[in-house]
């Protein structure tokens, strides 16, 4: 179990919401520094290593769309990113960089702690799992939670932590619909609101990664008005399902 407290760092230029929300944060037990220069922020977050970054989309320096691109190969931990904006693509494009999630502006503070924790709870050490849930093997596809890694065809499999997340989910759940419902309660540890399209975008992510076929999947498929299905009788047919690249 993680014994210090959780070190967050803001990058937000509004410094009254900035001070508001470590406030809010540091009430509830957690350490939080604030950078309000988008040019400082990343090498901030590649420095400090904090264990949770909340970074704003519109930032003066750099925006948090190049800075989630720059630190994301040095900065392993969970980036949460705040948009003022209700544009699908801005959501969108911060999944793509690397965020791990998103929150709309006004944040409401029990959301925003709601979230913070369910990304925190993913880098904590895993309880040792029963052996048969450790790692799932489907085909050439494998899946393994201790050590957060899989693999197509022997090959590491590039996921971020909250799609490889979602992979487990899936996986662990095979053979069962899985409602976005279900999956945001899991993942995030709150309901649905009906919009958000951040699974969607995950799991079209991760279909040509694990082999599936983006247009006609047969390993994760949609089920309309209803979820997600893993089928693992797909995985047994895919031993010539190799990377591309």
């Amino acid at each position: 179990m993680h014994q210090e407290p959780w070190q967050v760092l803001i990058v937000e230029d509004d410094r009254r919401l900035a001070e508001l929300t470590r406030d809010y944060l540091e009430s509830n037990g957690l350490r939080v520094s604030l950078e309000g220069n988008g040019a400082r922020a990343a090498q901030r977050i590649i420095d400090e290593q904090p264990d949770l970054v909340i970074l704003d989309l519109m930032l003066p320096g750099e925006d948090g769309l190049s800075i989630c691109r720059n630190v994301r190969g040095r900065y392993e931990g969970p980036i949460l990113m705040l948009t003022a904006r209700t544009d699908d693509s801005d959501q969108i494009q911060g999944l793509d960089m690397g965020a791990d999630d998103y929150v709309g502006k006004p944040v409401h503070p029990r959301v925003l702690l709601a979230r913070i924790h369910a990304l925190l709870r993913r880098t904590e050490p895993a309880q040792t799992p029963a052996p048969e849930q450790r790692r799932l093997v489907f085909g050439p596809l494998v899946v393994d939670n201790a050590l957060r890694e899989a693999w197509l065809n022997d090959h590491s499999i590039d996921l971020t932590s909250a799609e490889f997340d979602l992979l487990w989910l899936l996986v662990a759940n095979a053979g069962r619909i899985l409602s976005r419902e279900e999956i945001f309660t899991a993942l995030r540890g709150v309901g649905y609101d009906g919009q958000d399209r951040s699974i969607d975008v995950r799991i079209s992510r991760i279909r040509p990664r694990i082999g599936d076929d983006p247009i006609h999947p047969r390993l994760i498929k949609t089920v309309r008005s209803k979820g997600y299905l893993f089928v693992p009788e797909a995985a047994g047919d895919m031993s010539h399902v190799m990377l591309n690249g």
